[in-house]
């Protein structure tokens, strides 16, 4: 432990983000890193706990506790602190094959968990993380290393998202040959097109996507497997074939009106934008467009706010975002313990962004849409919402949302953008491998596998375990990985 009273005489301290009214201007990442001498002292901050919950990636109570890649996040802090960056910046590529993408969107359950947060404020983890990911790249030591020795064992990936990517990178550095088929036209899934460039900017992720290539890897797009890709073709020609493809079926929200003009899933919305912004820089006018508009974002989570900021920076008149659960509470609940995941209200960059912009939090609890009016061109131009309110169910023993009779009200939309999150795997793919699904519509594997029903067929990611964190998607492929290489060569030292 470099500074053993470090987290007594340093404060938390993050980087800085750029005003709401500036930052909306444009799609950029909107955070200037601290000082290396200030970085240093958060990386002093960190008590090298004896028992490091930061690193456990528990389930407790149904959610992460603590890295699900179980990071080596004290040894990488005290590096930080001692500059030894190089040695820190080994010991975390040990755990995490992308900390250039977790540094930017991963919420963080490290901090969550960490102790020093029991009683203050955690250690900025993600921060330091990603102080020492841009050094490596800064300084070289992120560049390409391809096997030395190639075991002439071909393998097919199915999808570029993190798990698929991440499996990928592992194979390939254990010298097997590695093709990743992407139904995109640029690598990354949801990466690329599921998260806004001021979150995620696109050229971080071309940026390991060319130092794989260096590497070996070989990356197909435009191949949408089970459509214009034949699967047996895939079959024939690799030794083992991983199935990465997410869980990318939205969940609908099936109401009268839904067939309205202007009603779209959020990863639609955001797929286009991002799309049009790197294809030309907005001019080719095929982005959905948010401008002049009164928006209503239809979820509560991540990609709710999302489409809230997304909507904000394209010139919305208004942005609405209905939760249908209740606001939270600012501070944890006696029932709800560090070092458990904090059940407590978050504002968002997009909801700061409505603050600033429309002078009140866009979110409204408690409500969801109970019809959508349309005009006589079959455009949306209203929606119904009604309250709901939480009562016990008897048959299934939960607590459920109920409507609120009469509290109907209208609200004027010529946007909808349903981000309530996803329902599972879409089934052409299943269906072109033969593999079989679950009853939550995963790809169903024995408890703890990754080897489908069909010979040399395996999955990862939220194909596997339905929708959840980029850093579980890279664990699973780290695993798959692990489980394809034992299969192919009769033991791993992945």
């Amino acid at each position: 432990m470099g500074k053993p009273t470090g987290f007594m005489e340093f404060e938390r301290k993050t980087n800085e983000a750029v005003a709401p009214a500036e930052r909306i201007k444009n799609f950029n990442e909107f955070h200037t890193p601290l000082s290396k001498e200030e970085r240093t002292k958060q990386g002093a901050r960190c008590m090298e706990c004896g028992v490091p919950f930061c690193q456990s990636g528990m389930m407790i109570g149904g959610m992460a506790s603590g890295c699900p890649l179980n990071n080596l996040i004290p040894e990488w802090n005290d590096l930080l602190y001692t500059e030894n960056l190089e040695q820190a910046f080994a010991r975390l590529k040990k755990t995490n094959n992308f900390p250039e993408f977790t540094s930017r969107v991963c919420p963080a359950p490290c901090e969550a968990a960490c102790t020093c947060g029991l009683n203050g404020d955690p250690i900025s983890i993600k921060e330091n993380e990603n102080y020492i990911i841009e050094y490596g790249y800064e300084n070289g030591l992120a560049a390409a290393k391809p096997p030395k020795v190639r075991t002439g064992k071909k393998i097919a990936v199915i999808g570029s998202g993190p798990s698929g990517l991440a499996a990928a990178d592992q194979l390939n550095k254990r010298g097997h040959s590695v093709t990743v088929f992407e139904r995109s036209d640029r690598i990354g899934g949801l990466l690329m097109y599921g998260i806004p460039n001021m979150k995620l900017e696109k050229q971080v992720i071309d940026r390991k996507v060319k130092v794989m290539q260096e590497e070996g890897v070989t990356f197909i797009t435009n191949a949408n497997v089970g459509k214009n890709y034949k699967a047996d073709k895939i079959m024939s020609q690799f030794d083992s074939v991983i199935l990465a493809c997410g869980a990318s079926n939205p969940r609908n929200i099936q109401v009268p009106g839904r067939d309205a003009q202007g009603i779209y899933f959020a990863v639609d919305y955001l797929k286009s934008v991002t799309k049009s912004l790197l294809d030309s820089n907005f001019t080719d006018n095929q982005a959905i467009s948010a401008k002049d508009k009164n928006v209503l974002v239809i979820g509560g989570g991540d990609t709710g706010n999302d489409c809230v900021g997304t909507s904000i920076r394209q010139g919305a008149k208004s942005v609405i975002q209905l939760e249908m659960m209740p606001k939270l509470p600012t501070g944890r609940l006696d029932s709800n313990p560090w070092p458990e995941w904090p059940k407590v209200l978050k504002t968002d960059y997009g909801q700061e962004e409505a603050i600033e912009v429309f002078g009140e939090d866009p979110r409204v609890y408690e409500t969801t849409v109970k019809e959508f009016v349309k005009d006589e061109k079959g455009n949306v131009i209203k929606a119904i919402t009604v309250k709901l309110s939480r009562k016990f169910d008897k048959e299934t023993g939960r607590m459920k949302m109920v409507e609120v009779k009469g509290s109907e009200q209208e609200l004027d939309v010529d946007l909808v953008l349903i981000a309530a999150g996803f329902l599972g795997t879409e089934g052409y793919v299943a269906k072109a491998f033969g593999v079989e699904l679950n009853q939550r519509t995963n790809v169903a594997t024995e408890p703890g596998k990754y080897m489908t029903n069909v010979e040399n067929v395996f999955v990862a990611g939220d194909m596997h375990r339905g929708q959840s964190l980029v850093v579980w998607a890279i664990r699973e492929g780290r695993e798959v990985a692990k489980a394809v290489d034992a299969k192919l060569i009769g033991y791993s030292n992945l």
